[in-house]
């Protein structure tokens, strides 16, 4: 009950500081404007409640329980972290309208629908780092293909003209774009760290229950690699910079959670 309770708190939370942020944007300028903080302070809140169900779901006497909607749910908790702290200091708000709703939504799947998928309770520390630094990778680059589609909708508008609605309250495009290139860098470090590890501290990163996340994986990293070579080789930007994006988080979604979503979901095992 306790549980219910605490869970039903954050996503109200969540979706509160989600809708002061979507007021933020779509009322720049006006004097009726919310605060910044009025959308911080529930949005940590938030966190922090869905950080102690996390923590209640995931460790268990058995071990930790690594399920499918317990793995979503601990990636869109990472993501509104990094999303908030960055919140802090930089134009960031706009991914706030897209990434707070998501991890209400997270926390209802796991909820209504728990799992057990558990790790040893003794695994070594290199399997737990891979894991983080994989989990961490995703979650960066979640924010940059979101950024991506807000930049791609920025694009659009400015193009034919019309720079209405929210359109005004977002950074300028170059500025945008200048966020975007800096989570994807972060993230590629972190994604490069996670295949490295893993080639390192796995016994056989191409074993078959393992070969398509560790392909998909891969392929990734190489659209990323490309893009960011294509920026400091020829100046990618626009249109480009966004298709590279949205193509490697597509597959490094894949990657991650396609597999896992068939394998627990659909075939139950």
């Amino acid at each position: 009950m306790a549980n219910t309770l605490v869970m039903i708190l954050a996503v109200a939370l969540y979706l509160f500081s989600g809708a002061i942020f979507s007021l933020r944007l779509f009322r720049a300028g006006a004097g009726t404007r919310p605060a910044k903080k009025l959308g911080l302070i529930p949005g940590f809140s938030a966190l922090l409640l869905h950080g102690w169900l996390l923590y209640e779901s995931l460790h268990t006497l058995q071990g930790v329980n690594f399920s499918f909607f317990n793995a979503v749910s601990f990636a869109a908790w990472v993501i509104a972290l990094l999303y908030l702290l960055a919140a802090l200091s930089k134009p960031v708000e706009s991914l706030g309208v897209v990434l707070l709703p998501i991890a209400a939504l997270t926390l209802l799947l796991d909820y209504f629908f728990p799992g057990i998928r558990l790790l040893p309770p003794h695994t070594d520390w290199e399997l737990r780092a891979h894991v983080i630094s994989s989990i961490l990778a995703y979650s960066v680059l979640a924010m940059a293909a979101v950024q991506a589609v807000l930049l791609a909708i920025q694009d659009r508008h400015l193009r034919k003209h019309h720079p209405g609605g929210f359109i005004r309250a977002l950074p300028p495009l170059q500025t945008m774009e200048g966020l975007m290139f800096e989570m994807i860098l972060i993230g590629f470090v972190l994604l490069t760290i996670a295949l490295i590890s893993g080639f390192i501290f796995l016994d056989d990163m191409f074993a078959q229950h393992l070969v398509h996340k560790t392909l998909l994986s891969i392929f990734a990293w190489l659209c990323f690699a490309i893009l960011l070579w294509g920026r400091y080789r020829f100046g990618w930007r626009g249109r480009t910079a966004i298709r590279w994006t949205l193509t490697g988080f597509v597959v490094l979604a894949l990657a991650y959670f396609g597999s896992k979503a068939v394998v627990e979901l659909i075939l139950k095992r």
